[in-house]
């Protein structure tokens, strides 16, 4: 697979704690450059940031982030003001205590309310398989589905690890033909992205290969 096709594939990410506004506008810029899918950035930006790239580009951001605990009603403020400020994608993080304690009709209620309240707009569900057993990843999947949003998603890229290649095969394995799959985390090299893609994944998450691309430019 060609490195344009992957990048056509790619959320280019920039979700750094003290990411800034010109960090942005570089991460914006070079999104639109390289012909990526989204540019994943925080809430606080997201008004400025759709302003800036007036629609040529999709502008994704996450709620729930990255822990995932807030409570529902706060995931779907965050949602719907994300949509409204000109979000097209919301990356959200499901409450993995409640994956412990089995409250999976409580996980469920939650993704189908937040993805109600995406109105249209592309829901993905985060559910850091790093931090779960083999069989929450499969029940995940299974909820994800049933909930009615467009992708799962592996990481936040905050925790113990990100996507893996097993994970990948496992979430095609068992969500639902029409749900698509996200990786990310950790993601270091164009290798590492088509691995993913050839597992399963129909969405990248990731900041470096942009950068890799940027690199190359220079030379």
């Amino acid at each position: 697979m060609e490195r344009e096709e992957i990048l056509k594939m790619t959320d280019h990410t920039l979700l750094s704690p003290t990411a800034a506004w010109e960090e942005i506008r570089e991460t914006l810029e070079d999104a639109m450059r390289y012909g990526a899918a989204s540019a994943c950035i925080p809430p606080s930006y997201v008004k400025k940031a759709s302003e800036y790239v007036q629609e040529r580009l999709p502008v994704c951001t996450v709620i729930g982030f990255p822990n995932g605990y807030s409570t529902t009603e706060t995931k779907v403020f965050e949602a719907r003001d994300a949509i409204a400020n000109g979000a097209s994608e919301i990356d959200m993080v499901i409450n993995l205590g409640w994956v412990k304690d089995q409250n999976y009709q409580k996980i469920e209620r939650e993704i189908r309310i937040i993805h109600e309240a995406c109105e249209g707009r592309v829901l993905k569900v985060i559910i850091e398989t790093c931090l779960l057993s083999e069989a929450e990843k499969i029940k995940m999947c299974e909820l994800v589905t049933k909930a009615g949003a467009e992708y799962i998603k592996t990481s936040t890229g905050f925790s113990d690890a990100g996507a893996s290649s097993g994970d990948i095969a496992l979430m095609r394995r068992y969500v639902g033909k029409e749900v698509k799959i996200k990786a990310a985390g950790g993601i270091a090299s164009f290798e590492d992205a088509q691995e993913f893609i050839r597992m399963g994944a129909d969405r990248i998450g990731a900041s470096r290969l942009i950068k890799i691309m940027k690199n190359i430019d220079r030379k």
